[in-house]
């Protein structure tokens, strides 16, 4: 079951013209359920709004607020009979046809849901990727533009058969892990890349920054470089669905149980 511009049915008609697919005229939000309410909801909502502002479309209902969010895919759930936990998918793209003017602001929309499989294992082997560099646009912070450095990168991962892949952009500074953004901990401050590096304007991100400040860790967001991350004393990689520590990156090993990432996970519950 899913819900297709609001309407629950078995499966989704592709309609033809879809810009989506012409085009990529559109973005994606990725979710998870848990507890009885959609986790971060209004920092989700929040990058749905920017992103539908940055292309020039406009939300429906159904998906314009955190609450409208919530409870649209709440109904999802319940018509799939899902457990506590799941994994969401909202897909946006613009109605009607054309060619690159846009013909319309309106959009079309497909949410899907699946059980959640939580991945909190530690990650074995990272290394910087060696194919694909992100790339820093007025789009570069949301899902679904630039999908096409992550799969690339994603492949380079498995072909090199590391556990997690860590992008960098053109100039070297260290941007993202492959899906996820990445942190590190350093002489008592936590560091992450900044948005200018073309990284996603992760959820997860803004939540553990927030948590940061409500707790007075002091936090870094800038352009650093391979070297600095190498230097670190911990590292690991946050989503909406986990945090995992990254054990090796390259030939670099990193601790485990760093005080200061046991109390940014405290600070989240």
């Amino acid at each position: 079951m899913l819900l297709y511009n609001d309407n629950l049915q078995p499966t989704a008609p592709l309609a033809w013209p879809n810009r989506g697919l012409a085009f990529s005229d559109g973005f994606f939000e990725t979710m998870v359920f848990a507890g009885g309410r959609l986790r971060y909801a209004a920092l989700h909502a929040a990058r749905m709004q920017q992103a539908a502002a940055a292309l020039y479309l406009e939300l429906p209902p159904p998906l314009a607020s955190a609450t409208a969010l919530e409870n649209t895919l709440h109904r999802l759930l319940q018509a799939q009979n899902l457990p506590t936990e799941a994994r969401l998918r909202v897909q946006l793209w613009r109605a009607g046809g054309g060619r690159y003017t846009p013909p319309t602001d309106s959009v079309e929309w497909l949410a899907t849901a699946e059980a959640l499989t939580l991945d909190n294992s530690l990650i074995q082997q990272a290394d910087f990727a060696e194919e694909t560099q992100t790339i820093y646009s007025p789009l570069s912070f949301c899902k679904g533009p630039q999908a096409w450095l992550y799969v690339r990168a994603a492949h380079e991962r498995q072909q090199r058969g590391l556990d997690e892949i860590i992008l960098t952009d053109a100039a070297g500074h260290v941007a993202e892990a492959g899906a996820a953004a990445v942190f590190w901990l350093r002489n008592e401050t936590l560091y992450t890349p900044a948005l200018t590096t073309g990284c996603v304007a992760g959820v997860r991100r803004q939540h553990l920054l927030a948590v940061a400040r409500q707790h007075h860790i002091p936090y870094v967001e800038g352009l650093f470089t391979r070297a600095e991350l190498h230097a670190a004393e911990a590292v690991f990689v946050a989503n909406v669905a986990a945090i995992r520590p990254v054990l090796r990156l390259g030939t670099t090993s990193f601790k485990l149980g760093h005080p200061l990432l046991e109390q940014l996970l405290h600070g989240e519950q």
